[in-house]
C-alpha cells in the first residue's frame, strides 16, 4: 500500500476534517463537572459513530462507574497498535475572559497562522482527531489500514483517570498490543517535531508541623517557645545543597546519566535558555549547578516547595507564633528511582530534624514512577525518521517535565511501551480562555500518524 495518494486524499479533505473536529468540540465534555455528564456521553456516542463510518465495525462506547471509554478494532496484517487519547475537556472557567464563546468552535486567522479556537482544540480533541483522519484517509484510499490498529478513548483524563487502571485490568488481553501511540503531547519548536521518550514521575508530600497547643503571642512567647514556622523553614533549606542537589541519602539511587547521541540531539535543538528563562522573568538558572536547563527539565530529578502556610497572613500585622505551620513538597522523578523509597527518605529527613515539643503529621498525594522508553527499539528510529520527512527540521527523542500516568499504566499493566508524539505548540492555552490548535498542527499531524503507521506496517 502506497503513502502518497494517502497524503494527497489528507490534503484534499483537510476542510472536512475540521469541521468534523469541530463538531466533536462542541460537545461540552468537562469530566470534572457532574452537570456534564451527559455531555461526556454523547461525546463517546459521537467517536463511536465516526470510527464505525470509517470501517471499525466492532466500535462501542464502554460504560464505566465514572466516564465512558471508547475502543474499537480495525486491520488484519502488520503489527498491533494501540492508540490512546482522551476525549474529556478542562472546565473553560473564567468565561469572561474567553474572546469568543468556548464551546463555539471556529478557524480563525491570527498573526502566526490560521487556528481552530475552541476548549478541547489542542488538549486533546485535535490531537486525537489527528490519528482519526489519518486511519480514515487510509482507509479511503486502499480500503483497510496498513497495520492492525485498536482504539482507547479516555473519558476522565481531566479528572484523574478513576476508571482507567481497573478497566485496563479487566480488559488487558483485547487491549495490549505491541505498541501503544498516545498524541497528548507537543511539537519542541513549531518547525521541530518530538517524539517523547522520557516522562518524570511524580511524589506528592504534604506536611504539618504542630508545636504549642494554641497561637501564642509572641511578646509573651517569642523565644522560650518553639516557632514551628521556624522549624518548617530549616527542614525545607536542609533539602538542597548550596549546588541545587537534593540532599535525602539514596535520592540519586536510579538516575541515569543521557547517552552521549541524546546529548548530542538536544544539543542540535538550539534551546536558547536564555528567552526560555526570560519570558518568565528570570535571568539566571537555578537548579543544578553543571546541569543544562533541558537536562533539568527532561532528564534530572527535582525537589520543589509548592506551598507554604503558617501564622497570620491577612492585611495588616499580627505577632503571633503560630501553632502549626505545613508546606506542599512535590519530587519529579526520572530513571529507575523508587516513588516509596523517595518518600520514606523525606519523611525520615524530616523526623530528623523535629526539636523537642513538635510532633508532625504526613499526608501522602500521590507516587507513580517514571517512565523511560525503549528507544534502541529499531521502531522509534522509523517513527522519528518518518516526522522528519513530514517537517522542516529532523524530529528529535525528547523528555517530558510533567507526568504522563498513562504511558506508565501501559508498561505497568499491559507490559508495553508507548510512543508519544504530538502537534501542539506551547502557546496553545491548553487549560486557559482561548485555547487554540494551530491548522498547521491539525494538518500536519494527520500527514505524520499516515507516515508513521506506513513505516510501522513496513518494519512489521
Amino acid at each position: 500500500m502506497t503513502l502518497d495518494p494517502v497524503l494527497a486524499r489528507i490534503d484534499a479533505d483537510l476542510e472536512a476534517a475540521t469541521a468534523r473536529l469541530m463538531a466533536l468540540m462542541r460537545i461540552p465534555s468537562i469530566s470534572t463537572d457532574p452537570a456534564n455528564r451527559d455531555d461526556c456521553r454523547a461525546a463517546a456516542d459521537w467517536l463511536v459513530d465516526d470510527l464505525r463510518s470509517i470501517g471499525f465495525s466492532n466500535a462501542a462506547r464502554r460504560d464505566t462507574p465514572g466516564h465512558p471509554m471508547v475502543t474499537g478494532n480495525m486491520g488484519e496484517n502488520g503489527p498491533q497498535l494501540l492508540f490512546y487519547g482522551h476525549y474529556d475537556v478542562q472546565p473553560a472557567d473564567p468565561l469572561e475572559l474567553w474572546k469568543t464563546p468556548p464551546f463555539e468552535p471556529s478557524v480563525e486567522d491570527t498573526p502566526a497562522g490560521r487556528v481552530i479556537r475552541g476548549r478541547g482544540a489542542s488538549d486533546d480533541k485535535g490531537q486525537l482527531m489527528t490519528f482519526v483522519e489519518a486511519c480514515r484517509a487510509w482507509v479511503a484510499v486502499h480500503g483497510q489500514l496498513p497495520a492492525r490498529v485498536s482504539i482507547l478513548f479516555e473519558g476522565e483524563e481531566e479528572s484523574g483517570s478513576p476508571s482507567l487502571v481497573p478497566f485496563l485490568r479487566e480488559n488487558a488481553d483485547a487491549l495490549r498490543a505491541d505498541l501503544a501511540l498516545i498524541c497528548d503531547t507537543g511539537l519542541f519548536d513549531r518547525d521541530t517535531p518530538a517524539i517523547t521518550t522520557m516522562l518524570r514521575g511524580l511524589v506528592g508530600e504534604e506536611i504539618v508541623i504542630t508545636g504549642p497547643d494554641r497561637d501564642l503571642h509572641s511578646g509573651a512567647y517569642g523565644g522560650p517557645a518553639v516557632n514551628p514556622i521556624r522549624v518548617l523553614a530549616r527542614i525545607i533549606a536542609a533539602l538542597h545543597d548550596d549546588h541545587g542537589r537534593v540532599t535525602l541519602p539514596g535520592f540519586y539511587d536510579g538516575v541515569p546519566e543521557i547517552t552521549p547521541e541524546l546529548r548530542a540531539q538536544w544539543e542540535g535543538l538550539g534551546f536558547d535558555e536564555g528567552a526560555f528563562l526570560g519570558g518568565v522573568g528570570l535571568s539566571h538558572p537555578a537548579g543544578e549547578a553543571d546541569r543544562t536547563a533541558l537536562e533539568m527539565i527532561w532528564a534530572r530529578p527535582t525537589c520543589e516547595v509548592n506551598g507554604i502556610a503558617g501564622g497570620y497572613a491577612g492585611a495588616g500585622f499580627k505577632t503571633v507564633l503560630p501553632s502549626q505551620a505545613s508546606a506542599k513538597i512535590s519530587f519529579r522523578l526520572v530513571g529507575q528511582q523508587d516513588p516509596q523509597k523517595i518518600r520514606a527518605a523525606f519523611r525520615a529527613h524530616v523526623q530528623s530534624m523535629l526539636p523537642p515539643d513538635c510532633t508532625v503529621d504526613f499526608y501522602g498525594h500521590g507516587a507513580a514512577p517514571a517512565s523511560v522508553m525503549a528507544t534502541d527499539d529499531p521502531a522509534f528510529e522509523t517513527a522519528r525518521q518518518a516526522l522528519s520527512a513530514e517537517w522542516p527540521n529532523p524530529a528529535a527523542f525528547v523528555g517530558a517535565g510533567g507526568s504522563i500516568p498513562i504511558a506508565g499504566y501501559f508498561k505497568t499493566e499491559l507490559g508495553m511501551d508507548s510512543m508519544l508524539v504530538g502537534f501542539a505548540n506551547d502557546d496553545d492555552l491548553i487549560h486557559s480562555p482561548n485555547e487554540k490548535y494551530d491548522l498547521r498542527s491539525f494538518h500536519k499531524g494527520i500527514r505524520s500518524w499516515a507516515r508513521i503507521l506506513a513505516v510501522l506496517a513496513e518494519r512489521g
